[in-house]
């Protein structure tokens, strides 16, 4: 496991919620390859869709841009291994 070694670039999750990041994306790298950013970001939002509801979204890779809007206090942007994680909560209209 991974765990403890992810850089947190930028959230405004609580902290019990950037705490769980951590271990679902740990897990994600254990359960697949390094390079299947796309099953890494299924599993991460699929454990976050069963803890906190759905409604999650994801985003991991090694070269990305992104502009979304979130609902306050579920964006967690960080960094683990060679991967960058972006996780949060799409924003009610």
């Amino acid at each position: 496991m991974l765990e403890g070694k992810a850089m947190i670039q930028d959230t405004d999750m609580p902290l019990e919620m950037q705490l769980q990041a951590m271990p679902f994306a740990c897990e994600a790298l254990d359960l697949f390859d390094v390079l299947d950013c796309r099953s890494i970001a299924g599993h991460i939002k699929k454990e976050f869709d069963v803890v906190y509801g759905p409604g999650w979204q994801c985003v991991v890779g090694s070269n990305f841009g992104c502009f979304f809007t979130h609902s306050k206090g579920t964006f967690i942007y960080f960094c683990l291994e060679s991967l960058n994680f972006l996780v949060f909560k799409g924003a009610s209209a």
